[in-house]
């Protein structure tokens, strides 16, 4: 990539000096990257820990399943979870250009007005949904004719993030939609009017076929900027703090430590696991228990790593009859079609469809995700080399929280990563998905599929009792893939950053990813982290404008 500076550093410590420098180069720091380097009047520093995104599998939507466990992922697992049954979940995160964008399922799901709304109701301004949607419109560009939902101002046009409709979804698709018709789930309205409900096609990030991660919409048209510098296979080992002011990182490559120095700010974009994690080893946590690992602490923020929120999901898998699933029938033929002409089963992003439905009338907002699958997607990968098609069951407003910790064995090592999945003491998360679960059963016993399923490959997929229910879930469970809220926004005291997305205790630091969300989207949350990060860049801007470069603006 022109104008990137590939794993620097000298034997000696390298130094150097930016106005930004931005650490992770995933959903939020590609924005931030193109979006601070745009006037041209001030260096940024991106640093990522990965490599390049040129990997083939990267670019084919689907396949994104093959990507979890090398060298783009980071590889996470959870710690036993007691709840399910005592096993460790994986936890896939991008680690490369792009981040996790260049590695999820492609699907653009704003949330809905109500998260929003619920933020700016802990006393959070700019954040409402009125607010942020000019951001998300900024970020978008479709232009695949009109909304379903009918609402005139649609999505966003010429933005950096393309988002398409699938070019050759598979037929079990429109059959799985015919079902949720049958199911009286009503075709899906209110998307970008921030109301999603219903069953419908999922919009994609791709671009022809190809997937359009973070990197591809936002860093490549920068790249060739003489104010920006991309580092890769860097790991930022601390931030560089200096009497209660970030002035920098330090960071490791194979050629050995360098730094690079802040004018202005410094801003953490590592993600929901990366961020407290090097908020941590930097002496930024609770006290206690920074002090008892040896780390001198410079801020004592107890809520740094806690507040850990992830989607559940539930995958009820099934033998399919026909040709539904990629990869399984003629690869070389599939290969083909694709490099002709990017068409063809390898432009599936695998989740072809969704559904946001409510557990209870009784709801104002819905509480439940439906993901349909074109391939069996246990252990979240292909089972085996066969047609069929998985029903996921998503958790979109669980009670259950955990947290990220430094694991004392190796405190600069992976952190401990324990989401609490099903420990909210009343029991609701079981609850709410007992019967979202149950109203899959329903979805595919419908008449629209009773061609196409064959045998389950989750066992008891079909059992309704209670019991049967609830130990499939504690069995099946995996992430959907999106941890949120371990740098928690709020106006309390006791949140980690404030509205403006600036550090407690330490000035000239901010956190602009997933983890500074209060509470979890209903929905795909590498929307929502796109548009944090484009109203970041607006908020980083306007203070450089406010106060000279070294003089952080007033808090």
């Amino acid at each position: 990539m022109s104008g990137t500076a590939q794993a620097g550093g000298t034997a000696t410590t390298d130094i150097r000096t930016a106005r930004y420098v931005v650490v992770g180069a995933g959903s939020a720091g590609c924005v931030l990257a193109a979006r601070l380097s745009a006037g041209g009047d001030g260096d940024v520093v991106l640093i990522e820990a990965g490599g390049s995104d040129g990997r083939a599998a990267i670019s084919i939507p689907a396949a994104f399943p093959t990507l979890f466990g090398t060298d783009v992922d980071w590889a996470f697992a959870t710690e036993p979870q007691a709840q399910l049954d005592g096993r460790r979940v994986n936890w896939p995160r991008g680690r490369t250009l792009g981040g996790s964008s260049s590695l999820n399922a492609q699907i653009w799901t704003r949330g809905h007005r109500a998260d929003y709304d619920g933020w700016a109701a802990l006393g959070l301004p700019g954040w409402s949904a009125d607010e942020v949607r000019p951001y998300f419109e900024r970020a978008e560009d479709r232009s695949a004719g009109p909304e379903p939902d009918g609402d005139e101002a649609g999505y966003g046009s010429g933005g950096p993030i393309r988002i398409e409709d699938l070019r050759d979804p598979s037929e079990a698709t429109r059959e799985f939609l015919a079902a949720c018709r049958q199911a009286r789930i009503p075709d899906l309205t209110g998307v970008t009017s921030l109301a999603p409900e219903g069953a419908g096609p999922v919009h994609t990030t791709q671009r022809g076929g190809r997937r359009w991660s973070a990197a591809d919409a936002y860093l490549r048209p920068a790249q060739d900027r003489a104010n920006l510098t991309v580092v890769t296979g860097a790991q930022v080992e601390r931030v560089l703090i200096e009497d209660g002011r970030a002035v920098g990182v330090a960071y490791r490559t194979a050629e050995g430590p360098a730094q690079v120095r802040a004018e202005a700010e410094v801003i953490l974009a590592a993600g929901a696991v990366g961020t407290p994690h090097l908020l941590l080893t930097s002496g930024v946590g609770p006290a206690d228990e920074l002090a008892a690992l040896g780390i001198a602490v410079h801020a004592d923020r107890p809520e740094v790593g806690r507040n850990l929120t992830d989607h559940l999901y539930v995958p009820l898998a099934f033998e399919a009859y026909g040709e539904v699933s990629p990869g399984v029938a003629d690869q070389a033929a599939e290969i083909g079609t694709y490099l002709r002409g990017r068409r063809g089963r390898l432009t599936s992003n695998i989740a072809e469809a969704l559904a946001f439905v409510r557990s209870s009338e009784r709801l104002a907002a819905p509480d439940l995700e439906l993901v349909w699958m074109v391939l069996p997607f246990l252990d979240q990968r292909q089972a085996r080399p066969q047609h069929g098609v998985t029903l996921g069951v998503v958790l979109l407003r669980p009670r259950s929280h955990g947290s990220i910790r430094l694991n004392p064995a190796d405190p600069a090592g992976p952190p401990l990563i324990d989401p609490r999945y099903l420990s909210d003491p009343a029991g609701e998360d079981l609850r709410t998905l007992t019967a979202g679960v149950r109203l899959a059963q329903h979805v595919l016993s419908r008449p629209a599929l009773a061609d196409r399923l064959g045998s389950p490959l989750t066992p008891g997929a079909f059992d309704r009792s209670e019991s049967s229910v609830a130990a499939l879930v504690r069995a099946y469970a995996e992430t959907l893939y999106h941890p949120v809220g371990t740098c928690r926004m709020g106006a309390d005291e006791d949140a980690v950053v404030d509205a403006d997305l600036r550090l407690r205790g330490i000035e000239a630091l901010r956190v602009v990813d997933a983890s500074v969300m209060p509470s979890i989207p209903r929905g795909h949350t590498h929307a929502p982290t796109v548009m944090i990060a484009e109203r970041a860049a607006d908020l980083i801007l306007a203070a450089a404008d406010a106060a000279p470069v070294g003089q952080l603006a007033g808090r």
